[in-house]
């Protein structure tokens, strides 16, 4: 059987096995049976590469190759783009550059967060201190560019995360800070700015989205209390609804024609408690005439996620909150199958590959649970010994004077499981310093 994830076009689909973006948009198909059900610290690893630094980025893959991004340094000054085999985990290159506006390193700020986008020509690797730099295959430098030169540094006092979406001929940044907030295009052949389109300034870390609206192609963002549609080629807003609250880390995902999911979460306090109740929904947005209609067809007042966005798979869809809890949502009519507790809370969205759904536990334990409207878990995986976690190259040492850093050291300095890539025959993990390939 073939499994699609998350292809929201066919612009960007390859002739070799690709995962090449964030959540694997324009992946192309998977073969279910060859990723693994199963896997142990002794069994169907394939290979564990130590990476230098750390980094929470997802990996991208192109035929042979995976793509990855670390920062190292007491300042994250130092910026990695890796190139590692897909055979065998070996690092085949990695270009080093030096940031442009350093940030302590600290738990308590993003770590290489934005993953790459790659194409047929180079990767394109996004940091939060604000530099995007275009590599070919063979890691020689195309261009580089410093927002936070060009345009001014980011101020969010926890970093910036969202990562980078792409068409055929540009890559497109989303930054949404404190300070000055932009949506902007680069050519991808030389780096040139396209088009910059600003926003009002807001705190999130959320991710764009290229999905298909009425036949188009529209980059959807979902952000600290509105969504908004924008046209690909020219930046122009094109539609916007501020009927949504709390929504500040999920990235919106396609969920039929016209349609897709979006996600809020009450916050750390619960401080977006009451707008989250009507803010995690299948959003609908349709031409009618000259104007754009959007509506919500149904809410969820329950299912509230924090990191791991939403996503449908064969006709339903999935929600999985900060302590595990999973919600299984009828696409059609917005019935609710069912809530129940998956082994660990997920940071990494969760993937469908054919009639098995993966949840990758924060803290290395995967539940695989059936495909369907009825809870049933098939497997539970530890991707290492919990006496004997991995190293976490590049993670500093924590204040733990206040009891805000307390927390946030719990929460954040130990090893996770912060994203995955797939394509047939190889299921990727990442925990921090680490990429782990699961291969029957």
């Amino acid at each position: 059987m073939l499994s699609f994830v998350f292809v929201a076009t066919s612009l960007l689909l390859a002739d070799p096995p690709a995962w090449p973006a964030f959540l694997g948009a324009g992946a192309t198909p998977i073969d279910a049976a060859s990723i693994p059900l199963t896997w142990s610290p002794t069994d169907n690893i394939a290979w564990d590469a130590s990476l230098p630094g750390h980094g929470q980025s997802s990996p991208v893959i192109w035929g042979e190759k995976v793509f990855v991004t670390t920062v190292e340094g007491d300042n994250k000054e130092t910026c990695h783009t890796l190139c590692l085999s897909l055979k065998d985990g070996s690092i085949l290159w990695d270009h080093k550059h030096a940031s442009t506006s350093p940030d302590p390193n600290s738990v308590y700020i993003s770590r290489a967060a934005p993953t790459p986008v790659v194409d047929a020509n180079h990767v394109f690797a996004f940091f939060e201190c604000g530099d995007l730099v275009a590599l070919t295959h063979d890691g020689k430098e195309a261009w580089t560019k410093s927002l936070s030169k060009e345009y001014s540094k980011f101020v969010n006092k926890f970093g910036l995360s969202g990562s980078p979406v792409q068409t055929e001929s540009s890559v497109i940044v989303l930054v949404d800070d404190e300070g000055p907030s932009y949506l902007v295009a680069f050519n991808k052949a030389d780096g040139k700015i396209l088009w910059k389109t600003d926003r009002t300034a807001r705190t999130s870390w959320s991710s764009p989205a290229l999905l298909t609206i009425e036949g188009q192609p529209q980059v959807v963002v979902s952000s600290a209390g509105t969504i908004d549609g924008y046209d690909p080629a020219s930046g122009k807003l094109l539609w916007t609804t501020s009927e949504i609250n709390g929504n500040t880390a999920t990235t919106p995902l396609p969920a039929g024609p016209n349609q897709f999911l979006v996600a809020a979460s009450p916050g750390r306090s619960g401080e977006n408690a009451e707008g989250a109740k009507t803010s995690n929904a299948l959003v609908k947005v349709t031409k009618v005439g000259d104007a754009w209609k959007v509506e919500k067809a149904w809410m969820s007042s329950e299912a509230t996620p924090s990191w791991a966005s939403p996503f449908v798979h064969q006709g339903l869809a999935y929600w999985v909150n900060r302590v595990g809890v999973v919600y299984c949502i009828d696409v059609a009519t917005g019935e609710q199958k069912y809530a129940q507790r998956a082994k660990q809370s997920c940071w990494a969205t969760p993937i469908p590959v054919g009639d098995r759904i993966y949840f990758f536990g924060k803290e290395g334990v995967t539940t695989v649970l059936a495909a369907g409207p009825e809870f049933k878990v098939l497997a539970t995986n530890e991707l290492w010994p919990a006496d004997t976690p991995p190293s976490d190259n590049g993670a500093p040492k924590v204040d733990d004077t206040s009891a805000e850093r307390k927390q946030a050291n719990a929460m954040f300095s130990g090893p996770t499981q912060y994203g995955v890539a797939a394509v047939s025959g190889s299921l990727l993990v990442r925990v921090g310093s680490h990429v782990y390939c699961i291969r029957d």
